[in-house]
């Protein structure tokens, strides 16, 4: 099993975390984890994205060429990767912000009302764990749900602990979402 994502948006859109949040679920299941940052000096409202591999066996690069999954928060995250996720692989757009339509027919494309998710569940500021939630229902083979909830809660720490509930609701909402999307 090997498994490259990219999460990609604008800085302070949460793109980093959801990636060690899959990195830290993904160590809790046994596999071998890379992952690797990358942001424009800006920082928040910059660009930012994360690479996030994963393997049964040692990772010998964390270098991302032809992702399996990316899920991109904004349009120039988009259209900066849409064109290298490998064919038949998984593309989750946030489509509160990005009404541009992706036109590749080669890949699974999934769009996803992350902000507004997020709002319902009255944590406005997890549009990133409501994605994250669509990639958890596309690809839960590669950590358990327990293992993820796990992995929110390590990454949050004691100082953020009091965000762990909201970030929860907002996971599965974005989980039920995605299944009602394949009803």
């Amino acid at each position: 099993m090997r498994e490259q994502c990219i999460f990609a948006g604008f800085g302070g859109q949460g793109m980093l975390l959801i990636g060690t949040f899959l990195a830290e679920a993904a160590m809790r299941a046994g596999k071998h984890v890379s992952w690797l940052p990358s942001y424009g000096p800006e920082m928040r409202g910059g660009t930012a994205n994360c690479s996030v591999v994963i393997s049964d066996k040692p990772v010998a690069s964390p270098m991302v060429t032809a992702p399996d999954t990316v899920i991109a928060m904004n349009l120039p995250s988009m259209r900066k990767f849409e064109d290298i996720v490998k064919p038949g692989g998984l593309l989750i757009v946030n489509s509160s912000i990005v009404e541009e339509k992706c036109p590749r027919d080669d890949i699974e494309v999934v769009y996803i009302p992350a902000n507004e998710i997020a709002a319902k569940v009255k944590n406005p500021r997890g549009a990133n764990v409501a994605i994250f939630g669509a990639y958890v229902a596309k690809k839960l083979g590669v950590a358990s749900k327990e293992n993820i909830l796990e992995a929110i809660r390590i990454s949050l720490g004691e100082e953020k602990a009091r965000f762990f509930e909201g970030n929860v609701r907002a996971l599965e909402a974005g989980i039920e979402f995605t299944k009602n999307l394949d009803k």
